[in-house]
Protein backbone atom coordinates (compact mmCIF):
# COMPACT_ATOMS: atom_id res chain seq x y z
CA UNK A 1 0.00 0.00 0.00
CA UNK A 2 2.90 2.59 0.72
CA UNK A 3 4.89 1.40 -2.45
CA UNK A 4 1.58 2.65 -4.36
CA UNK A 5 0.94 5.83 -2.54
CA UNK A 6 4.60 6.71 -3.09
CA UNK A 7 4.02 5.82 -7.04
CA UNK A 8 0.50 8.23 -7.00
CA UNK A 9 2.22 10.77 -4.54
CA UNK A 10 5.04 11.34 -7.43
CA UNK A 11 2.79 10.58 -10.30
CA UNK A 12 0.47 13.80 -9.43
CA UNK A 13 3.60 15.99 -8.64
CA UNK A 14 4.71 15.34 -12.19
CA UNK A 15 1.41 15.47 -13.82
CA UNK A 16 0.47 18.98 -11.59
CA UNK A 17 3.77 20.45 -12.05
CA UNK A 18 3.79 19.87 -16.36
CA UNK A 19 -0.07 21.46 -16.25
CA UNK A 20 0.87 24.68 -14.65
CA UNK A 21 3.99 25.24 -16.48
CA UNK A 22 2.47 23.98 -20.17
CA UNK A 23 -1.10 24.33 -19.78
CA UNK A 24 -2.68 23.86 -23.65
CA UNK A 25 -6.21 25.77 -22.61
CA UNK A 26 -6.66 28.84 -20.40
CA UNK A 27 -8.77 28.01 -17.11
CA UNK A 28 -10.09 31.62 -15.84
CA UNK A 29 -9.17 31.06 -12.16
CA UNK A 30 -12.28 31.62 -10.40
CA UNK A 31 -14.01 28.66 -12.07
CA UNK A 32 -11.39 26.77 -12.12
CA UNK A 33 -11.43 26.76 -8.14
CA UNK A 34 -15.24 26.07 -8.21
CA UNK A 35 -14.42 23.15 -10.17
CA UNK A 36 -11.36 22.10 -8.03
CA UNK A 37 -13.15 22.34 -4.51
CA UNK A 38 -15.79 19.89 -6.13
CA UNK A 39 -13.38 17.06 -7.47
CA UNK A 40 -11.22 16.92 -4.64
CA UNK A 41 -14.39 16.29 -2.35
CA UNK A 42 -14.97 13.44 -4.55
CA UNK A 43 -11.61 11.99 -4.01
CA UNK A 44 -11.32 13.05 -0.89
CA UNK A 45 -14.18 10.56 -0.07
CA UNK A 46 -13.43 8.13 -1.94
CA UNK A 47 -9.84 7.75 -0.45
CA UNK A 48 -11.87 7.34 2.39
CA UNK A 49 -13.96 4.79 1.54
CA UNK A 50 -11.18 2.84 0.32
CA UNK A 51 -9.85 1.61 4.25
CA UNK A 52 -13.72 0.22 5.33
CA UNK A 53 -14.62 -0.49 2.08
CA UNK A 54 -12.98 -1.02 -1.09
CA UNK A 55 -9.65 -2.52 -0.16
CA UNK A 56 -11.36 -5.23 1.71
CA UNK A 57 -13.34 -5.83 -1.14
CA UNK A 58 -10.17 -6.28 -2.83
CA UNK A 59 -8.03 -7.92 -0.44
CA UNK A 60 -10.99 -10.19 0.15
CA UNK A 61 -11.45 -11.28 -3.88
CA UNK A 62 -7.32 -12.28 -3.83
CA UNK A 63 -7.46 -14.79 -1.17
CA UNK A 64 -10.36 -16.51 -3.24
CA UNK A 65 -8.97 -19.14 -5.17
CA UNK A 66 -11.05 -21.49 -6.66
CA UNK A 67 -8.65 -22.98 -9.47
CA UNK A 68 -5.20 -22.90 -10.58
CA UNK A 69 -5.09 -21.35 -14.00
CA UNK A 70 -3.58 -18.05 -15.27
CA UNK A 71 -0.81 -18.87 -12.69
CA UNK A 72 2.88 -17.51 -13.93
CA UNK A 73 6.05 -18.35 -12.59
CA UNK A 74 7.79 -15.35 -14.19
CA UNK A 75 6.16 -12.67 -11.53
CA UNK A 76 6.63 -9.62 -14.52
CA UNK A 77 5.09 -12.01 -17.03
CA UNK A 78 2.44 -12.11 -14.51
CA UNK A 79 1.98 -8.74 -13.93
CA UNK A 80 1.59 -7.89 -17.62
CA UNK A 81 -1.29 -10.41 -18.19
CA UNK A 82 -2.79 -9.07 -15.10
CA UNK A 83 -2.61 -5.80 -16.24
CA UNK A 84 -4.10 -6.38 -19.69
CA UNK A 85 -6.89 -8.35 -18.57
CA UNK A 86 -7.57 -5.29 -15.71
CA UNK A 87 -7.80 -2.93 -18.64
CA UNK A 88 -9.67 -4.98 -20.91
CA UNK A 89 -12.27 -5.08 -18.09
CA UNK A 90 -11.98 -1.38 -17.59
CA UNK A 91 -12.58 -0.85 -21.09
CA UNK A 92 -16.12 -2.48 -21.13
CA UNK A 93 -16.85 -1.15 -17.33
CA UNK A 94 -16.43 2.44 -18.82
CA UNK A 95 -18.52 1.00 -22.14
CA UNK A 96 -21.28 0.08 -19.60
CA UNK A 97 -21.03 2.84 -17.66
CA UNK A 98 -22.57 4.95 -20.49
CA UNK A 99 -24.98 2.11 -22.23
CA UNK A 100 -26.88 0.69 -19.36
CA UNK A 101 -28.76 3.84 -17.57
CA UNK A 102 -28.38 2.86 -13.97
CA UNK A 103 -24.65 2.58 -14.07
CA UNK A 104 -24.73 6.15 -16.33
CA UNK A 105 -26.90 7.89 -13.03
CA UNK A 106 -23.63 7.70 -11.26
CA UNK A 107 -20.94 7.98 -14.01
CA UNK A 108 -22.73 11.23 -15.23
CA UNK A 109 -21.40 12.86 -12.45
CA UNK A 110 -18.07 12.24 -13.92
CA UNK A 111 -19.03 13.71 -17.17
CA UNK A 112 -20.82 17.23 -15.53
CA UNK A 113 -17.50 18.65 -15.15
CA UNK A 114 -17.27 21.45 -18.25
CA UNK A 115 -13.37 21.66 -18.72
CA UNK A 116 -10.88 19.02 -17.86
CA UNK A 117 -7.91 19.24 -15.67
CA UNK A 118 -5.92 16.92 -13.38
CA UNK A 119 -8.66 17.08 -10.65
CA UNK A 120 -10.94 15.68 -13.63
CA UNK A 121 -9.07 12.27 -13.25
CA UNK A 122 -10.30 11.70 -10.31
CA UNK A 123 -14.10 13.39 -10.33
CA UNK A 124 -15.93 10.04 -9.30
CA UNK A 125 -19.59 9.27 -7.32
CA UNK A 126 -18.62 7.37 -4.65
CA UNK A 127 -21.61 5.22 -5.95
CA UNK A 128 -19.40 3.98 -9.21
CA UNK A 129 -16.55 3.70 -7.05
CA UNK A 130 -18.05 1.05 -4.83
CA UNK A 131 -19.70 -0.54 -7.69
CA UNK A 132 -16.81 -1.12 -9.89
CA UNK A 133 -14.98 -2.37 -7.10
CA UNK A 134 -17.77 -5.10 -6.04
CA UNK A 135 -17.60 -6.32 -10.28
CA UNK A 136 -13.86 -5.83 -10.19
CA UNK A 137 -13.78 -8.12 -7.47
CA UNK A 138 -15.22 -10.85 -9.84
CA UNK A 139 -12.25 -10.83 -12.48
CA UNK A 140 -9.67 -10.88 -9.91
CA UNK A 141 -11.21 -14.14 -8.59
CA UNK A 142 -11.33 -15.10 -11.91
CA UNK A 143 -7.96 -14.23 -13.26
CA UNK A 144 -6.13 -15.14 -9.61
CA UNK A 145 -5.00 -11.57 -9.38
CA UNK A 146 -2.74 -10.79 -6.45
CA UNK A 147 -3.10 -8.09 -4.15
CA UNK A 148 0.60 -6.48 -4.88
CA UNK A 149 -0.10 -7.13 -8.57
CA UNK A 150 -3.12 -5.55 -7.83
CA UNK A 151 -2.18 -2.57 -5.88
CA UNK A 152 0.63 -1.69 -8.60
CA UNK A 153 -2.04 -1.85 -11.59
CA UNK A 154 -4.11 0.64 -9.29
CA UNK A 155 -1.48 3.18 -9.60
CA UNK A 156 -0.98 3.04 -12.81
CA UNK A 157 -4.72 3.63 -13.87
CA UNK A 158 -4.95 6.37 -11.07
CA UNK A 159 -1.78 7.84 -12.58
CA UNK A 160 -3.55 7.43 -16.40
CA UNK A 161 -6.87 9.01 -15.17
CA UNK A 162 -5.05 11.97 -14.33
CA UNK A 163 -2.34 12.38 -17.11
CA UNK A 164 -5.24 11.95 -20.06
CA UNK A 165 -7.81 14.26 -18.07
CA UNK A 166 -5.33 16.82 -17.89
CA UNK A 167 -4.92 20.37 -19.70
CA UNK A 168 -0.78 19.73 -20.46
CA UNK A 169 0.01 20.86 -23.67
CA UNK A 170 2.13 18.20 -25.65
CA UNK A 171 4.32 18.45 -28.73
CA UNK A 172 1.83 17.03 -31.43
CA UNK A 173 4.11 14.36 -32.85
CA UNK A 174 5.50 13.15 -29.46
CA UNK A 175 1.42 12.82 -28.31
CA UNK A 176 0.64 10.91 -32.33
CA UNK A 177 3.58 8.54 -30.98
CA UNK A 178 2.43 7.88 -27.82
CA UNK A 179 -1.54 7.83 -28.59
CA UNK A 180 -0.93 4.58 -30.59
CA UNK A 181 -0.23 2.45 -27.61
CA UNK A 182 -1.74 4.43 -24.60
CA UNK A 183 -4.47 7.07 -23.57
CA UNK A 184 -3.37 10.23 -24.58
CA UNK A 185 -5.27 13.80 -23.36
CA UNK A 186 -6.26 14.10 -27.51
CA UNK A 187 -8.00 11.11 -27.13
CA UNK A 188 -10.03 11.33 -23.47
CA UNK A 189 -10.78 14.90 -24.17
CA UNK A 190 -12.77 13.78 -27.31
CA UNK A 191 -14.45 11.57 -25.14
CA UNK A 192 -15.11 14.49 -22.62
CA UNK A 193 -17.12 16.80 -25.91
CA UNK A 194 -20.75 17.47 -25.32
CA UNK A 195 -21.48 15.95 -28.49
CA UNK A 196 -23.24 12.73 -27.51
CA UNK A 197 -21.29 11.00 -30.47
CA UNK A 198 -18.17 11.99 -29.24
CA UNK A 199 -18.79 10.99 -25.88
CA UNK A 200 -20.18 7.34 -26.13
CA UNK A 201 -16.43 6.65 -27.63
CA UNK A 202 -12.72 6.25 -26.88
CA UNK A 203 -13.59 4.43 -23.94
CA UNK A 204 -10.18 2.79 -23.03
CA UNK A 205 -8.39 3.76 -20.00
CA UNK A 206 -4.38 2.61 -20.28
CA UNK A 207 -3.76 1.07 -23.61
CA UNK A 208 -5.78 3.07 -26.82
CA UNK A 209 -6.22 0.10 -28.97
CA UNK A 210 -9.26 -1.43 -27.18
CA UNK A 211 -11.36 1.16 -29.14
CA UNK A 212 -9.90 0.30 -32.56
CA UNK A 213 -10.57 -3.51 -31.68
CA UNK A 214 -14.19 -2.91 -30.91
CA UNK A 215 -14.80 0.07 -33.10
CA UNK A 216 -15.45 2.30 -30.72
CA UNK A 217 -12.64 4.90 -31.54
CA UNK A 218 -13.75 8.39 -32.29
CA UNK A 219 -12.15 9.72 -35.54
CA UNK A 220 -12.93 13.50 -34.14
CA UNK A 221 -9.94 15.62 -33.51
CA UNK A 222 -9.62 17.23 -30.13
CA UNK A 223 -9.54 21.36 -30.79
CA UNK A 224 -9.00 24.13 -28.27
CA UNK A 225 -12.68 25.54 -27.02
CA UNK A 226 -14.44 23.01 -27.97
CA UNK A 227 -17.31 22.05 -25.34
CA UNK A 228 -17.09 19.76 -22.60
CA UNK A 229 -19.56 18.56 -20.56
CA UNK A 230 -22.66 16.29 -21.26
CA UNK A 231 -25.17 17.44 -24.50
CA UNK A 232 -28.89 18.68 -22.31
CA UNK A 233 -27.12 19.21 -19.29
CA UNK A 234 -25.13 21.54 -17.25
CA UNK A 235 -22.39 20.95 -14.37
CA UNK A 236 -24.27 21.27 -10.72
CA UNK A 237 -23.84 22.13 -7.68
CA UNK A 238 -22.08 20.15 -5.21
CA UNK A 239 -25.01 18.74 -3.28
CA UNK A 240 -27.04 18.11 -6.56
CA UNK A 241 -23.91 15.96 -8.19
CA UNK A 242 -23.84 13.81 -4.70
CA UNK A 243 -27.91 13.13 -5.27
CA UNK A 244 -27.56 13.05 -8.87
CA UNK A 245 -27.65 8.90 -9.12
CA UNK A 246 -30.91 9.39 -6.97
CA UNK A 247 -32.85 11.42 -9.54
CA UNK A 248 -34.95 10.18 -12.16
Amino acid sequence: MEIKSLIVFIGVCFFLTLEFLFPKEKIYFKNKISRISKNIFFWLVNIGITPIIILPISIFATQIELHSLFKFDNSIMSFLFHLMVIDLFLYWWHRFNHQIPFLWKFHHVHHLDETLDISSGVRFHFGEVILSALIRSIIIITFNISLINLLLIEAIILLSSIFHHSNISMPKKIENILSKIIVTPSIHWVHHHKRQSETDANYSTIFSWWDKIFRTKSNFERKIGMPIGVEGDTEQSLKNLILRPLKK
